[in-house]
């Protein structure tokens, strides 16, 4: 980046006018947080990316509906998705903004709800209003890290970051936080991921530049081919700063490259702590004809079951890559296809080389691995980012809900 950008502490809560907090209500065993405040000390312009899977949760239907107003609020539960739980879950939704909204004297159509857990479970709204009245008490500017660890499932670690972007004599400030670990493939946005800025900015535009940010950060991750029902991105924007950000202003390409950039750090985070994961992989789609077809490409080769079991046993087998590329659905010439194992070349024009078998096991060894693949059919180039698959997933999700 042509601009200084500085990390900082904070989490979410490092631009000006934000507090959180982190509880634990009694919605998991053994008093782990899980329930998070964020509160905004004044309106904020808010912008959303939802899943697109078609049992969308009751709180996403809600949070959706109140998006179109300035908000002030968020409350996120860990332990109870609150999904397929049909009209007592829109209640509870809409109960879970009222206590909020209750607590922190604003309007319950002000207020986001989001909950991730186990689905087809309601919400013990006893314990939900006790764990907000808790949270509305010990609202603070340092409480960033509480939230990003009451929000976590089979996360093994909180995800949270916070940047200062200087941007000529002024700066402005973006923090966040996210959680994921499994369940992730997302389309139109990733697990839960949480983001605050302090630029003034029209609601419009900051959905403009929500969007493209998510699309080469969350749409670009798989840990295992999965998208939940309660999938969600927030951007809440309090203004803090004073500086403005318009869509043909100085500002405006900074705002959204910084975005982005914050949102891969997000997203990065989700999928090298994704469930059993030994290796984190960086896939390169370079020469494309487009975006949205680099990008399938990718996922195919990203979701694939044999090739992610194929890094998890660090075996250099190419031709599961140049398989899951060739159902991807999209147009490419196989016989331009070069793959690459770090810098070791194992295709070339779509035929395999004779390739030093010690040096591929060398690659593989390793906990980050790159992967290129040149189609040569164009200019576009698609980073996406995965993980491997391995025995303690299946362990994992096998017994979830014990």
């Amino acid at each position: 980046m042509s601009y200084p950008v500085e990390k900082i502490g904070g989490g979410i809560t490092a631009p000006g006018e934000i507090e959180a907090a982190g509880e634990h209500c009694g919605l998991k065993p053994g008093g782990d947080k899980d329930l998070a405040l964020i509160y905004c000390r004044r309106p904020a312009a808010a912008a959303g990316m939802f899943t697109t899977n078609r049992f969308k949760s009751p709180p996403l239907l809600v949070s959706e509906k109140h998006l179109q107003n300035p908000v002030r609020a968020i409350v996120i539960n860990s332990g109870v998705a609150n999904a397929c739980t049909g009209q007592q879950g829109i209640d509870d939704a809409l109960a879970t903004a009222g206590a909020a909204a209750s607590e922190l004297a604003v309007g319950r159509e002000e207020v986001l709800v989001f909950s991730t857990g186990v689905i087809g479970v309601y919400l013990p709204m006893e314990k939900i209003s006790r764990g907000i009245g808790s949270a509305a008490k010990n609202l603070s500017p340092r409480g960033g890290g509480s939230a990003a660890e009451a929000i976590m499932t089979t996360d093994t670690v909180p995800k949270e970051a916070a940047y200062r972007v200087r941007a000529g004599g002024s700066s402005f400030t973006i923090g966040g936080m996210a959680k994921g670990s499994g369940m992730i493939c997302p389309d139109v946005a990733t697990m839960l991921a949480f983001i605050t800025t302090d630029v003034q900015v029209e609601r419009g535009l900051l959905q403009k530049a929500l969007k493209a940010a998510v699309d080469r950060s969350f749409n670009v991750i798989s840990v295992d081919g999965d998208t939940s029902p309660n999938d969600a991105v927030i951007l809440l924007s309090s203004g803090a700063s004073g500086l403005r950000v318009e869509e043909n202003g100085p500002l405006w390409d900074i705002f959204v490259e910084a975005l982005t950039m914050f949102c891969r750090e997000l997203a990065c985070m989700i999928v090298a702590d994704g469930e059993g994961a030994t290796k984190f992989i960086e896939l390169n789609i370079k020469g494309a004809p487009d975006y949205d077809t680099g990008r399938a490409l990718a996922r195919a080769i990203l979701n694939s079951c044999l090739v992610k079991t194929a890094f998890f046993g660090e075996d250099a087998n190419w031709g599961r890559i140049i398989t899951a590329l060739g159902y991807a659905g999209v147009y490419f010439d196989p016989a331009r296809i070069n793959v690459y194992l770090g810098d070791l070349q194992v295709t070339e024009n779509g035929r395999g080389l004779v390739f030093d078998e010690l040096k591929a096991k060398e690659i593989l060894g390793q906990e980050k691995i790159n992967v290129t693949v040149e189609l040569q059919i164009g200019h576009e180039d698609v980073t996406a980012w995965g993980c491997d698959l391995s025995y303690d997933y299946v362990t994992i999700n096998s017994s979830y809900r014990g």
